[in-house]
């Protein structure tokens, strides 16, 4: 059991210990009118700025000036390969062969394109899992595909409710949810951290469950890149999708990326929807009128990439290549624990931490729920705001706290392992402490 103490000299000492203090300074941290830096928990939604992105960015500006179109082939970084140069630093964030992953478009898109591939529902196989919860895109995405192909949602939607009274999904309930439906299911797909509770799910035994039944297995990593150990590739996952600019800092908007297990690296029989970027390099300039798809993931892109926003994320990703992920995700066990810690000695049966308790459960963020007298739950499914309870994520945002607030009663906080510290979060308690007395 970690020792923990709530005093400032505790999370200095901590710091002063932490072998990748240094990364800190290697972005830009929000600050106030005086100068004085907030305390930034809003890389779930936003990662900061790597410092290194101006750098990275500028040469392509200075290249196109310089050179125009020639600048595919004569540029410093040839945009011609360009999203190469990010294939091997993604695969190690989310555990990949190189071959399994590609840089391109942005999370929805990427995940309609897979789901054209690995959606194939039939007269008997139709229906898809996911999780309450989840994503508001992610469900509008599933619930159209079902109809494109015919199907009624209502039908063919499976959703994975916690039990009555409780916040976070089973393992158990998920699995038996699986094998009760095993011949009806199609598609498997979770997010790989419910951005709402902070939930992380067992990749490896919902994986394994699924293709016991015959099921595709696909996983929403929004959340989880950048932020857990992933390991895509030893637990079998069919594909996966994510975007760049929470915890891999690519900034606003960022482009997205796209895994495909290398079991289905040559499938050239599963459907695509079809574009010249992910046509065979060798003839792809050759125009023929015949497609014939890249094998592995980069045969399912589209369009050729975006330089300036693969510039940005190509100096993030060199960032997390030194620091490595298996010292981020240790480090941000410790900041995490030491944050719910300290959230529990406030006491305060105003606010709950609904993430779950054990670190393997979750990532870096913590869910804080703002108590009411409603139902939550229903609250939320039924989309009723709660505005009376944010008057606590208000104040904290006057004190200097970066964080974001979900509808209809959480305050999400992640300290971010790159750029947080144990300091961070012992001001973050104090603060919140400090608000919880002053409201009574």
């Amino acid at each position: 059991m970690k020792v923990y103490e709530f005093s400032e000299s505790f999370a200095r000492e901590k710091d002063r210990q932490d072998s990748l203090k240094d990364f800190r300074d290697r972005f830009y941290i929000p600050k106030h009118s005086d100068g004085k830096e907030k305390i930034y928990f809003c890389g779930n939604s936003l990662g900061l700025q790597p410092k290194s992105v101006r750098e990275y960015v500028v040469c392509e500006l200075e290249d196109w000036a310089r050179l125009g179109v020639e600048g595919h082939f004569r540029a410093r970084n040839p945009w011609m390969p360009y999203h190469e140069f990010l294939t091997e630093k993604m695969a190690e964030v989310v555990g990949a062969k190189p071959i399994e992953v590609v840089v391109m478009n942005s999370l929805t898109v990427n995940l309609h394109f897979l789901m054209v591939s690995f959606y194939r529902p039939t007269s008997r196989r139709h229906k898809i899992v996911i999780e309450s919860f989840a994503f508001p895109s992610d469900r509008y995405a599933v619930e159209s595909q079902i109809r494109f192909h015919g199907f009624n949602p209502e039908d063919s939607l499976i959703v994975l409710h916690p039990r009555e009274g409780e916040t976070i999904l089973r393992t158990e309930d998920i699995l038996r949810t699986i094998y009760e439906n095993g011949d009806s299911i199609a598609l498997i797909l979770l997010g790989g951290v419910n951005y709402y509770t902070g939930q992380a799910f067992d990749f490896a035994e919902i994986t394994k469950a699924g293709h016991e039944v015959g099921a595709v297995v696909g996983f929403d990593l929004a959340h989880a890149a950048g932020n857990l150990e992933l390991k895509l590739h030893d637990w079998n996952v069919d594909f996966a999708v994510w975007c760049c600019y929470k915890y891999l800092n690519a900034g606003p908007g960022a482009v997205g990326g796209a895994f495909v297990h290398e079991n289905h690296a040559e499938r050239f029989d599963l459907p695509r929807f079809a574009g010249w970027w992910g046509h065979d390099k060798e003839t792809r300039f050759l125009m023929p009128d015949q497609f014939k798809p890249i094998a592995g993931a980069e045969g399912w892109q589209v369009s050729n990439p975006p330089i300036l926003q693969m510039a940005a994320l190509r100096a993030s990703l060199e960032i997390f290549h030194q620091a490595q992920m298996k010292n981020l995700r240790e480090k941000s066990v410790e900041l995490t624990g030491y944050l719910e810690f300290l959230i529990n000695q406030i006491a305060d049966e105003r606010i709950e931490i609904i993430t779950p308790k054990n670190p393997e459960e979750r990532g870096c963020q913590l869910s804080i729920r703002v108590k009411g007298k409603e139902n939550h739950v229903q609250g939320f499914e039924q989309g009723v705001s709660s505005n009376g309870r944010k008057s606590l994520f208000e104040k904290l945002l006057q004190s200097g706290v970066v964080a974001d607030w979900r509808e209809p009663d959480v305050i999400r906080v992640a300290p971010v392992p790159l750029y947080n510290t144990f300091t961070d979060v012992f001001r973050f308690a104090e603060i919140l402490r400090d608000l919880m007395k002053s409201e009574n």
